[in-house]
């Protein structure tokens, strides 16, 4: 069995696949455009793993993020922290939305006639591999019949998890930006699959961070990652929330920012257009 579970979106256990097709058209299902993760050494080829088996007992770790957007699940996720919504508003989804401390992936927006009701803030986070996961793509399409290079799947080179360096790096980018949202009374969610929650939980500070309370401005939502053979999907597990405080209590850091609630507002109005709707499909 290969160590790569999902190519360009498509589970490596699927029969019958044109799985020759699939790699030359590397398309990410979950973007609907070509997959952004870019071989170095060659620009023009994408490398598509979405997920990976690791362990002794091996489980299934996502390692891209926007595997997570798979039919916007994890933004429906989040209506409900949208307090000003009303029916009969459009949800809007603007990617890379700058605010003091950087950039947040998505902003979900209740809006009506291009008028912003609420938004959240939607930050996505999967673990980073070290190594390359290569060798191990192309040694699966060689046993799938897809002509590769021998150098490159007979090479023992091999990846692994970076665990300490994924939490602490996002840990380190919520606590420069929670303190935004919370100034202005709004929700923050990172959205990370359940292991990686567990792991979070149990190397740092978390005890204080409890179940999910609508006061607080960070929320983590965790993700179970479900295997079958023809699809796999991601079903929300785990709900925990916390503050500005909270967060620096797990690192032990403090910062601070802060913006006008009036600005952010007329910055999202400026993106919204019928591009940015949101497209919900059957879950």
């Amino acid at each position: 069995m290969s160590r790569v579970l999902e190519l360009y979106g498509a589970p490596t256990s699927m029969h019958g696949r044109d799985w020759s097709s699939t790699v030359q058209e590397q398309q990410c299902p979950f973007l609907g455009a070509k997959c952004v993760k870019i071989r170095k050494s060659q620009p023009d080829v994408s490398i598509g793993t979405c997920s990976v088996a690791h362990g002794r007992e091996p489980r299934p770790i996502v390692i891209c993020p926007h595997r997570l957007i798979q039919n916007s699940t994890v933004f429906i996720d989040c209506i409900h922290l949208l307090a000003r919504h009303r029916p009969g508003n459009e949800f809007h989804l603007l990617s890379e939305v700058t605010i003091p401390g950087g950039s947040v992936d998505y902003f979900l927006v209740s809006a009506n006639n291009r008028k912003v009701s609420d938004f959240v803030a939607i930050e996505l986070q999967a673990l980073d591999t070290t190594g390359t996961v290569w060798p191990e793509r192309q040694r699966f399409l060689k046993d799938a019949r897809v002509a590769t290079d021998d150098s490159e799947y007979t090479s023992r080179k091999s990846f692994g998890i970076n665990w300490k360096m994924s939490a602490k790096t996002i840990l380190v980018q919520l606590h420069h930006k929670v303190e935004t949202f919370q100034s202005v009374n709004k929700h923050l969610v990172l959205v990370v699959q359940d292991v990686f929650l567990e792991y979070m939980r149990r190397e740092f500070a978390f005890d204080h961070v409890e179940a999910a309370n609508l006061d607080d401005a960070l929320h983590f939502h965790g993700y179970e990652f479900q295997t079958y053979s023809d699809a796999n999907r991601l079903q929300l597990t785990n709900r925990l929330s916390t503050d500005t405080d909270g967060v620096a209590r797990c690192l032990g850091l403090q910062a601070s920012a802060s913006v006008n609630l009036t600005d952010m507002i007329s910055s999202i109005e400026r993106r919204l257009s019928d591009n940015t709707l949101l497209n919900i499909v059957a879950r």
